[in-house]
């Protein structure tokens, strides 16, 4: 198979050049009153005499086949008609030239009366030009639930799974492909997100208030993003300047609360300081104040604490190409848990009773430098870099495990055309600066000292290749090199095809290679909140740093088919991937219940992935979503090929989502998780045994809300739901917990919901 990808990669990378004898490219304009010119998107553009058209892309370039003949017309003479609502239609005869531009003039009275929407756009919803699995939440679907961070952004989305990390920190990581959240490329904005020390914590440091949208990759991502992306990408995109005005946000405030005594307050506000400058300010806090123990473990089911977070950006934009937007966030996170009766001004390390503490400070600046050329609007160059402080101090028991990561990364992007529209490539400069120093100390049981420390200096290359073959072919090819200062040259080529086999029917294919470090410790901090003992094994041995970089390839497919049925819309989509690991750090649960063991992979390790989705209006203004989805992921632990641990093999979803013409809303979301393999109990005395695997269950969320007022001037929503509503729960969620200094104190072995049901409420309220 990667001699096949690579002689796929090297055929379409070298020769560029398609057959475009029989294509005409253009691109639609506008002109200003300055005399600048601006793409327009979605224009319209088909032969006179014929049904044989398309549309211009978000760059105003469109690309058409020659008609057969014109119907309307002596055959000698091509007409095209390019229309775009609000302008007047143009019609151009075509004559020996396959590249035109077109500049569209507005109606001489454009002003609209009233009008009635009768199509609308799917929150979630899969670009058809695109030849990657990229599908996109936006901010109608994040509405569906309450969404208080992104970790809960995902609960109508049937792709990604989010889990607890462990019982007792309030963690949560996500699941894509089977795989564990870190090898899926969380990024923000195209810059560097929820990596390195905050693995654990970072899906927490993103308020759900603030983001604008999600797109979710399946698969290998693009070389322009970097190196890491194994599983697929989740990008966020946060409310920005020219967004927020747009949407007509320009104060935003969202307030919640729940049964468990969670509060918390969001604020975006938006002013338009001048015509070229413009500043957001988005601030949020939270805070658990009430002390929950569900299962009388006499242990804390969801930490106490609070969060600070807050965003300040500036854009600059001199509406002739050249853009600038930076700005700087900061955030203190604190939780506090354990024990029911622990007291941290008293009991903290203490030996008798038993209580966390994680205090994280992060501080990051970024900046995004733009210039777009205006007569040739297909040709652009970008910079954007973005620097990070990261400090964490934690103790779990009588463990105590303090970081600090410093990292600096620089993206550097040219993109244009080789002769015409039909050949596109962007290429570029990369640069990742990653300063880690760790240290673990556990006294008591199993005493235990390391400080990792390590330095990460990335250069790199890339170059990507879009060849517009017909309108019915798309293929992309990616190549980029890296110098790793620890591991040496990466190479990283990937490709992505899409053909369209029909008007409705979409076939995407793509495959890649992904590399990554492994930060064992803070991708994995639940470990240090139970007893077993952390063996680290096949590590430098100077600098204790993994001795290989984690290597995936990733193989994927999807087939798209967009129906109506009874004249309503609907789409069906199935994909199926596979992830084979050349190599991995092993964590290993299952050799001894009272031992974590770290180690290079030394056999197989692979997830394969097949996942089918229906989306439909089944009355208007009622959609369903159906989804069901098996996993089969195994990895070679202490010579055994065996099933990862607490993974769904299958998983069934379904969500209802309606809208009432006065403005009431309606979700309802209903998972099915299957059974999960449970990592090995059996040496354990009885009363410290589980059973070898779950049991499959149900979980049930709902959400009511009501609008008022006007979208683009004032408007309030209200909303009430209930998550969980069969309060069905892990009950065993801790073993031993009556002895937390024991040798089989274990807090890792988590496979369902840790709390019941929980209902909130909250009110949402923007001005313009």
């Amino acid at each position: 198979m990667k001699q096949i990808f690579i002689i796929l990669f090297v055929i379409f990378f070298i020769y560029p050049k398609g057959y475009s004898q029989n294509m005409i490219r253009g691109i639609v304009l506008e002109e200003s009153t300055k005399g600048t010119f601006t793409p327009i998107m979605g224009a319209t553009a088909f032969w006179l005499g014929t049904n044989e058209g398309t549309q211009s892309d978000t760059s105003g370039v469109f690309k058409l086949s020659y008609p057969q003949q014109n119907v309307a017309l002596d055959s000698s003479r091509k007409y095209l008609i390019i229309r775009y609502l609000g302008y007047t239609s143009d019609t151009i005869e075509i004559k020996n030239d396959d590249k035109i531009s077109v500049i569209l003039a507005q109606e001489a009275n454009h002003s609209l009366q009233e009008i009635e929407v009768t199509e609308r756009i799917n929150s979630t919803f899969l670009n058809s030009l695109e030849p990657l699995n990229t599908k996109t939440m936006s901010e109608k679907e994040l509405f569906k639930a309450a969404c208080c961070n992104l970790s809960e952004s995902f609960e109508t989305n049937p792709s990604v799974d989010v889990n607890f990390a462990d019982a007792v920190s309030g963690a949560k990581q996500i699941q894509m492909l089977g795989l564990s959240g870190i090898y899926t490329q969380l990024s923000n904005e195209n810059l560097p997100g929820t990596r390195g020390l905050a693995a654990n914590y970072g899906l927490g440091y993103i308020p759900g208030s603030w983001i604008e949208s999600i797109q979710v990759t399946k698969g290998a991502g693009s070389v322009a993003n970097g190196y890491e992306s194994i599983a697929g990408q989740i990008n966020v995109e946060l409310k920005k300047t020219d967004i927020s005005m747009k949407l007509g946000e320009r104060l935003f405030l969202n307030t919640y609360a729940n049964d468990f005594g969670r509060l918390e307050a969001n604020a975006n506000y938006t002013q338009k300081i001048s015509p070229k400058w413009a500043t957001t300010l988005l601030l949020h806090g939270n805070g658990q104040s009430m002390k929950i123990d569900q299962n009388k473990d006499n242990f804390l089911d969801i930490p106490l604490g609070y969060q600070v977070n807050g965003i300040n950006r500036w854009k600059y934009d001199n509406n002739k190409g050249f853009m600038v937007q930076f700005g700087i966030k900061a955030l203190k996170d604190y939780r506090l848990g354990g024990e029911m009766n622990f007291d941290e001004s008293k009991d903290k390390l203490s030996k008798n009773i038993y209580g966390l503490g994680i205090n994280t400070e992060r501080l990051e600046a970024f900046t995004k430098i733009g210039y777009v050329f205006p007569q040739k609007k297909y040709k652009s160059i970008g910079f954007m870099a973005s620097a990070l402080s990261h400090k964490t101090d934690n103790y779990f028991g009588q463990t105590v495990y303090n970081a600090n990561q410093e990292s600096i990364y620089a993206n550097l992007i040219y993109q244009s055309i080789i002769d015409n529209t039909q050949h596109k490539f962007r290429t570029g400069l990369s640069f990742l600066l990653d300063n880690y120093d760790e240290k673990l100390a556990q006294i008591g049981y199993n005493p235990l000292k390391l400080n990792l420390k390590r330095t990460e200096i990335v250069p790199g290359a890339f170059m990507e290749y879009t060849w517009l073959a017909s309108s019915k072919f798309t293929f992309v090819a990616g190549l980029r090199a890296d110098y790793h200062n620890l591991y040496g040259v990466f190479f990283t080529p990937r490709i992505h095809a899409k053909y369209d086999a029909t008007e409705n029917t979409q076939i995407r294919i793509s495959a890649g290679r992904g590399q990554r470090t492994a930060n064992m410790l803070a991708e994995n901090m639940g470990i240090l909140a139970r007893s077993r003992q952390v063996n680290i094994l096949n590590l430098n041995s100077t600098q204790n740093y993994p001795s290989q970089a984690e290597i995936g390839w990733n193989y994927g497919m999807s087939i798209s088919q967009d129906f109506r049925l009874n004249y309503k819309k609907g789409n069906v989509t199935l994909d199926y991937y596979r992830t084979d690991f050349q190599n991995q750090v092993v964590v290993d649960y299952d050799k001894s219940p009272q031992q974590i063991n770290f180690y290079n992979l030394n056999g197989l390790s692979f997830s394969n992935s097949v996942q089918v989705e229906l989306n439909y209006e089944i009355i208007k203004r009622l959609d369903i979503r159906v989804a069901y989805r098996l996993y089969d992921v195994q990895t070679t632990y202490h010579g055994l090929l065996l099933q990862r641990p607490l993974i769904a093999q299958n998983r069934a979803f379904i969500n209802l989502a309606y809208s009432s013409k006065n403005n009431w809303k309606f979700d309802y979301t209903l998972t099915w998780n299957g059974t999960k393999r449970i990592p090995n109990t059996q040496s354990n005395p009885l009363a410290y045994k589980n059973d070898a695997y779950s049991p499959d269950y149900f979980v049930m969320n709902a959400q009511i809300s009501k609008s008022f007022g006007n979208q683009m001037k004032k408007w309030l929503d209200l909303y009430i739901g209930v998550e969980n509503i069969g309060d069905f729960r892990q009950q065993d969620l801790i073993i031993a917990s009556s002895d937390p200094f024991g040798s089989y104190f274990d807090t890792s072995l988590i496979w369902g919901p840790i709390v019941g049901r929980m209902v909130y409420v909250g009110a949402r309220f923007k001005i313009k």
